[in-house]
């Protein structure tokens, strides 16, 4: 039994918890590493279009409420989801349009194109804290739980409960969908193919006739898409907080870059990696062992290598060390 509680006690905090956040993870990764394999520059500016695409889906999503419009036990905000989408493509259109494209016709180095993210990251972050406000929003609703802890321990007669949030299967659920689309996209359509011949070898593919762009305007696109789920199904799960999606980069590129620059698949692999790395190291874990000792062996302290205020910390440690010793990534992508 007491093996049993456990493995329950970890599934509840680490497991469940870190797959999560390894799906968002990787669906902001999935955006970073293909905006770098077509436009070959890092996009800093990626935090706040997630922050931005959210933004526009909460305020679709208190309409919708307000006008009693919702999806029953799902979260009205997957009804709001395409507004926000179009809201996210608008500004990535607008920001290509307007900073991003008389460079990118100038050739202009990949580190100019980094500091003009930089300068389209700030302009995004004070127009969602214009729009929204700086303070956190709730925009959640419907089901809360699939699976109370409470009910766990009735039904299993073990001392710990299993809960699971609908935001949790959501998470999944979206991100399997999402990611499958987009794979299914750039193995099997013109435009998908066109991309990653874009990406292979550009001089190459403009002789072939491949319309450069084309080729940007459809890696924007997708990279709203991409950005705005990644950001609302990271709202839902937690909660919207204006600030954090600038700290969230961090993991994001650290997913990105651990992964391997450029590959899609590796997005996916680091942004797992990432999350369970931050979530078993910021874990205290005097139950769990308390659970697995005999009790003159169970421990005084809590047991955690790292206090969750330094979550993030752990991914730059990550990120530093995959730069020093495999730069190329868990996959072989572009060096930065």
């Amino acid at each position: 039994m007491d093996i049993l509680n456990a493995l329950v006690l970890f599934a509840n905090f680490v497991l469940i918890p870190a797959t999560v956040y390894g799906a968002q993870l990787a669906l902001g990764a999935l955006g970073v590493t293909l905006i770098f394999a077509i436009l070959r520059f890092a996009n800093f500016a990626h935090g706040e279009l997630m922050a931005f695409g959210a933004t526009i889906t909460i305020l679709a999503t208190w309409f919708l409420q307000s006008a009693g419009v919702g999806l029953g036990p799902l979260p009205t905000a997957l009804l709001a989801l395409p507004v926000g989408i179009l809201g996210a493509v608008a500004m990535v259109l607008v920001t290509d349009r307007m900073v991003y494209r008389f460079y990118r016709r100038k050739r202009a180095d990949p580190i100019i194109m980094a500091i003009l993210s930089v300068g389209v990251m700030f302009v995004m972050a004070g127009l969602v804290r214009f729009i929204i406000g700086p303070d956190d929003q709730n925009f959640s609703d419907g089901v809360r739980f699939l699976i109370r802890a409470g009910e766990f321990k009735q039904m299993s007669g073990l001392n710990e409960g299993l809960a699971i949030k609908l935001s949790q299967v959501i998470t999944v659920v979206v991100a399997v969908a999402v990611v499958g689309l987009l794979f299914w996209f750039l193995q099997k359509t013109r435009a998908g193919k066109a991309m990653r011949a874009y990406s292979d070898n550009e001089d190459l593919a403009l002789l072939s006739g491949i319309d450069p762009d084309r080729v940007v305007m459809i890696a924007w696109l997708i990279t709203a898409v991409l950005a705005t789920t990644a950001g609302v199904l990271y709202g839902l799960d937690k909660s919207f907080k204006p600030f954090i999606y600038m700290q969230l980069l961090l993991p994001v590129f650290a997913a990105a870059i651990v992964g391997g620059v450029g590959q899609p698949v590796g997005a996916i692999l680091g942004g797992f990696v990432i999350a369970f790395s931050e979530v078993t190291i910021t874990y205290a874990y005097k139950k769990f062992l308390t659970y697995l000792v005999p009790a003159e062996w169970a421990p005084d302290g809590l047991v955690q290598l790292l206090s969750t205020d330094y979550k993030f910390a752990v991914s730059f440690i990550i990120l530093v060390a995959v730069l020093l010793i495999r730069p190329t990534g868990i996959i072989r992508g572009k060096v930065l």
